[in-house]
C-alpha cells in the first residue's frame, strides 16, 4: 500500500483509533463512502487522515477499499451497506436468512440462550478495564 493512497470507507461505521488495534481507544469515526489517505500502515492496519486533515487515526484494512465510492441519492450502492451484525454473521457463515432455515430445520432447539447473549454489548472503556485488571495486552498477554 502506497504512502498518500487515496481509499474509501466500505463500512457503515468505521472507528479511528489512537492504536492499531481493536483495543485502541476510538478517537473518530467515518461513514460508508467517507474517503481517506494512507498515511502508513502497519498490516493490517491504516493509519489515515480524512479529508482536509480533520481527523486522523488508524483504522482495520477490512474497513477500507481501492474502490471509489460515490454515494447520490437514489444510488444502490447506497443500500448495499453491512451492519457490524452483519459483517459478523457473515464471518461465521450466518445471515439472517441462514439463521431462519436452521432454526426451521431444528425446531426442539431452544435459541433463547444465545438471543440474551446477543444482546450482551461490551464498551471498549470495559474491555480495557478487563484487560488492565488481568495485566492483559493485545500482543498476547506481553507485559
Amino acid at each position: 500500500m502506497a504512502q498518500n493512497q487515496r481509499m474509501s470507507v466500505q463500512v457503515q461505521d468505521g472507528k479511528l483509533r489512537a492504536d492499531p488495534s481493536f483495543l485502541g481507544k476510538i478517537i473518530g469515526s467515518v461513514a460508508y463512502g467517507d474517503a481517506v489517505t494512507v498515511v502508513r500502515q502497519q498490516d493490517p492496519w491504516f493509519f489515515v487522515s480524512t479529508r482536509a486533515g480533520q481527523l486522523t487515526g488508524w483504522i482495520h484494512s477490512s474497513a477500507l477499499t481501492e474502490k471509489e465510492i460515490v454515494l447520490r441519492a437514489g444510488d444502490a450502492n447506497v443500500q448495499k451497506t453491512a451492519s457490524q451484525r452483519e459483517i459478523a454473521l457473515a464471518g461465521k457463515g450466518f445471515n439472517p436468512e441462514v439463521e431462519k432455515e436452521y432454526k426451521k430445520r431444528n425446531p426442539n432447539l431452544d435459541f433463547e440462550e444465545i438471543d440474551r447473549m446477543e444482546r450482551i454489548v461490551v464498551s471498549d472503556e470495559e474491555i480495557r478495564q478487563f484487560m488492565k485488571d488481568g495485566k492483559l495486552s493485545p500482543e498476547g498477554g506481553k507485559p
